[in-house]
């Protein structure tokens, strides 16, 4: 199936270019808040990681997600980590991460860093509209998406590169 179009400014000017259609075959998992408990299957998620973890993340304030990095970076998995600048604070998770010499930068450059995204191995991608709160645990109707697919992993990654050239290291 081929949908969505991009905007694309050229000169000055404004047109609507097709967006490039890819189908790839995924493993898809849904989980729903509050009727679901999907924190901790984020948690059983990172630990079950072996070798990277990367996250981005808007509002993050989970203590049990960022005890999980914590465990995982402790077992030699490479955690590093990009916040939205609201998180450039101190008693943060940007803080406690720091703490846990986990890298941390954050993302400054648009109005906010909105994404909730953790790719894990390489293959794994955690998803959906949940932040990393208690009341996205608890209160909110959330979603959370696990996408198991290494090209989906792939284009996700490319865009978590492209947002740490633009971020700034935490200190």
């Amino acid at each position: 199936m081929r949908w969505g179009a991009i905007l694309v400014v050229v000169g000055g000017y404004m047109a609507v270019a097709p967006m490039p259609a890819i189908a790839t075959q995924a493993d898809v998992t849904v989980c729903f808040t509050p009727a679901q408990k999907c924190e901790p299957e984020i948690v059983k998620a990172i630990d079950k990681a072996r070798e990277a973890i990367r996250v981005q993340a808007y509002g993050f304030r989970s203590l049990p997600i960022i005890h999980a990095l914590q465990r995982a970076a402790q077992r030699g998995v490479e955690v590093l980590v990009i916040l939205d600048k609201t998180n450039d604070r101190k008693y943060s998770a940007a803080t406690l991460l720091s703490a846990f010499n986990i890298p941390v930068w954050i993302d400054y450059q648009p109005a906010i860093a909105h994404n909730k995204v953790i790719i894990i191995d390489g293959h794994l991608v955690i998803g959906g509209s949940y932040n990393y709160t208690a009341g996205a645990a608890s209160r909110n109707a959330e979603n959370v998406t696990f996408i198991d697919s290494q090209a989906i992993a792939k284009r996700y990654l490319a865009n978590w590169e492209s947002r740490l050239r633009v971020s700034r290291a935490f200190r």
